[in-house]
């Protein structure tokens, strides 16, 4: 059984591209078998995983628009050892021409029923705005994982991603929920994120968490490699920080039955 993820938030600069990259490459490190799908036509995520965003024949834009298959598109991240749809600029042409096709908010949907079961985890990296593209990503998934960074304006943000959820169960995925809140870019020592952190605790209870994100220079880093961080510094807090997370949504899959224990290593 597969769980597909989006990784979102309506608001930009929560470490949104960051988690799914990093949790891409803790998963596989895990030995789970991993697809990271870039929705964002900035391509941040893509370059993060070592791929030359520049240099793509085709990306999922074409994928989205029926012009290729999955199989001709999929790139593999070599340093990461997850696979990869990749994105780059030529994505928002995509969008463009999206608007105007029939079911435009089930493409990615369609086009992940290809891969059946080949992998444990797709981990979709929205966009941070309301659009076709993000709606595709809700739409073709199972649950949302939600990064938070624990500032009053992220908060703000939070309320307009769960006003959009609630759309999207009402018109075209009813079962979408939440597989959990992720505290980004955390500093305990600071008040007011503490003061954050427990308001999301009070909303979101046993949804958040126990992993947090710190703020972390070789999480900064390491995309400018085209690395995860655990392959650019695995001693590094935010590596650590990121395993810790993987390891815990393991948990929580293995305890909703939707994995098996197979290629689970300590």
């Amino acid at each position: 059984m597969t769980w597909t993820l989006a990784v979102t938030n309506q608001k930009g600069g929560v470490g949104k591209t960051t988690t799914a990259v990093n949790l891409a490459a803790s998963l596989a490190d895990f030995g789970r078998r991993v697809l990271l799908i870039d929705l964002d036509p900035q391509g941040h995520a893509t370059g993060g995983s070592g791929i030359d965003k520049h240099a793509l024949e085709s990306t999922v834009g074409d994928v989205l628009l029926g012009q290729k298959s999955f199989g001709e598109v999929c790139l593999r991240s070599e340093p990461g050892l997850y696979d990869v749809l990749p994105a780059n600029g030529e994505l928002s042409g995509a969008e463009f021409q999206l608007v105007t096709r029939i079911g435009r908010e089930m493409r990615l949907r369609k086009a992940l029923e290809s891969v059946g079961g080949e992998y444990d985890f797709i981990l979709i990296d929205c966009p941070p705005a309301l659009n076709t593209l993000t709606i595709n990503g809700l739409v073709a998934a199972d649950d949302v994982l939600i990064p938070v960074q624990c500032e009053f304006l992220a908060l703000e943000g939070l309320s307009d991603l769960l006003q959009t959820l609630e759309q999207v169960r009402g018109s075209v995925h009813d079962s979408l929920g939440i597989a959990g809140v992720l505290r980004t870019l955390y500093d305990a020592r600071n008040r007011l994120a503490k003061d954050v952190s427990d308001q999301l605790l009070g909303h979101f209870a046993e949804k958040v968490f126990e992993s947090t994100i710190p703020r972390n220079v070789r999480l900064a880093e390491a995309p400018g490699f085209g690395l995860p961080a655990l392959k650019y510094d695995k001693s590094s807090a935010g590596a650590e920080a990121y395993l810790a997370l993987a390891r815990e949504l393991i948990k929580r899959a293995l305890a909703q039955g939707r994995l098996s224990r197979a290629r689970m290593k300590s």
